[in-house]
């Protein structure tokens, strides 16, 4: 199986950014769910992990069940996924709630034959044949929006997670984009960026927009708002 998942990995091509996310039928330690339709008109995030009963896997469904909330009062949901097998899933979150006082209340896909990871390109050669630490943020029409990868050796940082989130949220309903950092950008703090000036006319118009107060501007193509 090792052999096999390698090479289909290798010639197989991993999902973009704007691309609808591929429709898949999983199983999951809440029933079988069918991708992206279970989650329409949601936000929902797909994540990764190598292994169950790993450290740093184990850290990281903590710190996302301690997140649920949030992602849910954004209209987001979360699913993990392993290439382990439903019993062993569920075994893990029964200990996670023993040992760790907390519960799993996400469903979590079992992708033991691997054909979910090889579709979303989850199965780097490089790194072993264990799935690597994945993020898919799709939003509710089903288009993937962000895509994260991290190597099996390093934990997510799950705030990230929810800023890239709500960051998307904003871009979205304001058409702006935001800044390195924000809310907390070096430059301009937790303000907006308009999108850039395509021609002469807009150009000239941003700049009468600064003058009016209405925009801040370092220059034409470089200019912002509080939203």
């Amino acid at each position: 199986m090792e052999k096999v998942i390698v090479e289909e990995v290798v010639g197989g091509r991993i999902p973009l950014l704007g691309e609808e996310f591929p429709e898949i039928e999983v199983n999951t330690t809440q029933g079988i769910i069918k991708l992206p339709d279970h989650y329409k008109g949601k936000w929902f995030i797909l994540f990764s992990h190598p292994a169950d009963f790993t450290p740093v896997c184990t850290t990281e469904f903590v710190a996302f069940q301690r997140k649920y909330e949030e992602f849910k009062r954004m209209n987001a949901e979360l699913i993990g996924l392993s290439i382990d097998q439903t019993f062993s899933h569920i075994k893990w979150i029964e200990w996670i709630e023993d040992k760790l006082g907390v519960k799993i209340e996400f469903p979590v896909i079992a992708d033991d034959l691997g054909n979910v990871s090889l579709k979303l390109g989850l199965i780097h050669p490089g790194k072993g044949t264990n799935t690597v630490r994945a993020v898919f943020i799709v939003d509710p029409k089903g288009i993937i929006r962000l895509i994260l990868y991290y190597p099996q050796e390093i934990g997510r940082n799950i705030d990230e997670i929810v800023r890239a989130l709500k960051a998307l949220q904003i871009s979205d309903r304001n058409k702006v984009a935001l800044p390195a950092n924000w809310p907390d950008n070096e430059l301009i703090g937790d303000k907006a960026i308009l999108p850039p000036a395509m021609d002469i006319e807009t150009a000239k118009e941003r700049m009468k927009m600064a003058e009016r107060g209405e925009v801040e501007c370092y220059d034409w193509w470089f200019c912002y708002k509080r939203i």
